[in-house]
Formats: C-alpha cells, sequence, structure tokens
C-alpha cells in the first residue's frame, strides 16, 4: 500500500499527542489503564513521553545505530503532565523541520522510503494507540481516527512488527489469516507457521480464519485495544485467540 505524506502523518501526531494530554488530565493521573495491565495514566505520560524525545533524538542528532531509551523524570500532576507536553512540541517540531534527506536509525523490516517517514509514521501511530489508553481509562468510546490513517497503522503492524523475528504470532502447522478493511477495501493474508509471520497485500486464496471490519476497529482490534472477537472474526476462532494471547508488541 501507499503510505501517506510526511505533512500527514506529523498533522496526526500532533492532533492525537494533544488529545493523549487531554484525555490524561481529564481521566486523572492515577487512574488504571485497562489495556496496559499495572500501568496507571502517570505511567502512560511517562511512557509516551520518553518514547517523543528518544525518537526527536535520532532526527536532530542523526543516530544511526539504536541510543539507548530515556529515563522519564519522577514528576507527578501538572508537571508531569507540561513535561509530556513540552516533548510532544519538541517532537512535532523535529519532524516538521528535519531535511527529507536526513539519515538515521530505523528498526522495522519493511519501513517507508525515508528515515524521516518512517520516524514521523512510527510516532502518529504510537501516540493515537496510546491516546486510545487514554480515553480507555477515562471510560466511553474512542475518538475516530481517519481510515486511511487506521488502514496504515494496520499495515505497519502486520508488515513491520509482526515481520519481526521476535514475533510471537506462530503456529506448529502452516495457516491463515485474512484480514480485510470493509470500508477501505484493503486487504491483507497472513501465513502463520513456526517462522514469524508472512503478510502479503491481497486475497491470495482460500484462508483459515478471515477477520472483517472498518478500518478503525482492525486497527484497535489487531493492537488488542478492544476485544478481537464476534461477528467480526469467521473460520478458525483459535487463530483470533493466538492473536490476542501472543501479538502483544
Amino acid at each position: 500500500m501507499e503510505i501517506m505524506d510526511v505533512s500527514d502523518y506529523v498533522k496526526t501526531l500532533d492532533r492525537e499527542g494533544r488529545l493523549l494530554a487531554d484525555t490524561a488530565e481529564r481521566a486523572g493521573l492515577d487512574a488504571h489503564v485497562p489495556a496496559c495491565p499495572g500501568w496507571r495514566v502517570t505511567d502512560l505520560l511517562r511512557h509516551t513521553g520518553s518514547v517523543h524525545r528518544w525518537a526527536a533524538g535520532y532526527v536532530l542528532e542523526g543516530h544511526l545505530e539504536p541510543m539507548p531509551f530515556p529515563e522519564a523524570p519522577e514528576l507527578v500532576g501538572t508537571e508531569l503532565l507540561a513535561w509530556f507536553r513540552e516533548g510532544h512540541a519538541d517532537l512535532v517540531r523535529a519532524l516538521a523541520g528535519a531535511p527529507t534527506d536526513v539519515q538515521c536509525w530505523t528498526f522495522l523490516p519493511t519501513a517507508p522510503p525515508s528515515p524521516l517517514a518512517f520516524w514521523a509514521r512510527r510516532q502518529a501511530h504510537e501516540t493515537a494507540i496510546h491516546r486510545v489508553d487514554a480515553e480507555g481509562a477515562l471510560g466511553g468510546a474512542f475518538s475516530p481516527v481517519e481510515a486511511r490513517f487506521a488502514e496504515d497503522g494496520v499495515d505497519e503492524l502486520l508488515t513491520g512488527f509482526h515481520a519481526r523475528p521476535r514475533s510471537r504470532v506462530r503456529t506448529e502447522e502452516p495457516r491463515t489469516m485474512r484480514i480485510r478493511a470493509a470500508d477501505t477495501g484493503a486487504v491483507w493474508t497472513v501465513h502463520l507457521s513456526p517462522e514469524p509471520p508472512r503478510t502479503v497485500a491481497g486475497d491470495l486464496g482460500p484462508a483459515d480464519c478471515e477477520i472483517v471490519g472498518t478500518a478503525q476497529w482492525l486497527y484497535t482490534a489487531l493492537w488488542n485495544r478492544q476485544p478481537l472477537a464476534g461477528p467480526e472474526v469467521t473460520g478458525d476462532e483459535s487463530l483470533a485467540r493466538l492473536w490476542i494471547e501472543n501479538a502483544g508488541i
């Protein structure tokens, strides 16, 4: 699939980070985060704020090797929220102002055409998913994401994260999952085996399990932010359970 423009990712990152902070403030920093067992909203802000600073470092300083993940300061309350907002704004500025040919380290096997596009894409989705986590802590429905962006996030998850050797989504015998976005028309065929999953675009042959939903539903369900179950799942439901149990990033 064709990825989005860097400017579109940056706009989404900007919006999602602001919404995450506002939602966290409304939920309260001591609220539990249902999608992240053991975490409170404080942990969510500390983690995402550190990720933002880590990512900005690659873009601004051009590191070509992995860098240590920064420790978040021991801040609480309004000071923690201000620290998160500052790091998020700095990341947005770094990505918006970086030269298109910046060279730096990236970490997924199937990446966008440039390091800048990689980091803009990765941080937009990192922030959007953790915004969903903040809304889970607050309770109620998730705010919508644009269908094209949600489709892009499903693609990054399937062809990027779960193409890595560390993916635990494996089966003893070859099996196939079909993922279908009903609103955008995107289709992925995921080949499971004792090796890391191999995902290809398109409706390629029969599938043991098919998962069909809107791009936004697939985005949150495949990231395990809502149940991967119900009428959207047909065929061998054990493969959906395998995903739930083993697909955590």
